[in-house]
């Protein structure tokens, strides 16, 4: 009997077990709620745990604002190696001895907070004439990159004291969180602290643990959603508004929403400054308008209110 898929909108925050794409965790979710459309928010490598918001249906227009956001993680650098990929995937190309102290770190986590440029890896999926550069490597080529801006809000070393510093210098793992910008790579950011320390290192563990306002303490795993029922996996989903936090409101009546809906600007006086706009109706969320002095713009509205606006039905 072939499945049959069903109409959902909204976020659900999962949390992305290891050794999976996130691809491939989007396809399970999305099957195991039967949804007709569903999209994730920021790709995780299969070697990386954590926060993978999925949109399902409506959701899935207004989830850029997460791909900009900041995120937060969790990581495990292994100090004294360096690999070929920056990760635990490749192969060891460097050892070096760890001889490091706690305020050697101190001052290597410093150099590394606010903005600064990185290299992107070649191992990554940053698009080169159409193609992601680790198509590349795997043909033995090298693409030239260039250093790019990105801000590292907060970067903090979670312990180090008396037989930590021992840990590290006999190769345990460094425990960090970071809390940056949008195309920030962990691994890259653990190759430039070893190269600090003078000692090298590689990232051997990362999980996500938040993005924007979305908190990994809120999310369930695949496990947890199995367990359910129907209508328990259904009252973990949250509204598609969600999407959208810290943007101003704005309510509008019956007739301004189909105007804007058939593509027609309108002249309000609403006192809110330029930009993005959270749309509000009669019967709530609506979709995201632009502010541009005092014309108000529609950027993505639902795909109901497109509708009733083509029939003229209220």
């Amino acid at each position: 009997m072939a499945r049959t898929f069903r109409p959902l909108d909204g976020v659900l925050l999962f949390d992305k077990p290891l050794e999976l794409t996130s691809n491939t965790a989007l396809q399970k979710v999305r099957r195991l709620f039967q949804a007709e459309k569903a999209g994730h928010t920021g790709t995780l490598d299969p070697l990386a745990t954590g926060l993978l918001p999925i949109c399902f249906g409506e959701a899935t227009k207004f989830s850029n604002a997460l791909l900009d956001a900041d995120k937060t993680y969790r990581a495990l650098l292994r100090l004294g190696q360096t690999t070929s990929t920056g990760d635990a995937e490749g192969e060891i190309t460097a050892e070096h001895p760890v001889e490091v102290q706690q305020a050697d770190v101190d001052a290597a986590l410093a150099r590394f907070r606010g903005e600064i440029q990185q290299l992107p890896p070649m191992h990554s999926a940053l698009k080169h004439r159409g193609k992601p550069l680790y198509e590349y490597i795997r043909k033995g080529e090298t693409i030239e990159r260039e250093l790019r801006s990105v801000v590292i809000h907060e970067l903090t070393l979670n312990s180090f004291s008396g037989n930590e510093a021992e840990k590290l210098m006999a190769g345990h793992p460094m425990d960090i969180t970071v809390r940056c910008s949008k195309g920030t790579y962990i691994r890259t950011l653990a190759e430039d602290i070893g190269a600090a320390l003078g000692c090298g290192a590689h990232l051997i563990g990362l999980r996500r643990t938040a993005i924007a306002h979305f908190d990994l303490a809120n999310s369930h795993t695949l496990q947890q959603l199995e367990a359910m029922t129907e209508a328990g996996r259904d009252a973990c989903i949250l509204p598609l508004e969600l999407l959208m936090p810290g943007m101003p409101k704005l309510q509008l009546d019956s007739e301004q929403i189909k105007r804007l809906a058939q593509g027609q600007r309108l002249a309000l006086d609403t006192g809110l400054p330029d930009g993005k706009v959270n749309l509000q109706g009669p019967q709530g969320f609506i979709g995201v308008g632009l502010l541009q002095g005092r014309r108000l713009a529609p950027d993505r509205l639902l795909s109901t209110v497109a509708k009733q606006a083509a029939t003229g039905s209220p």
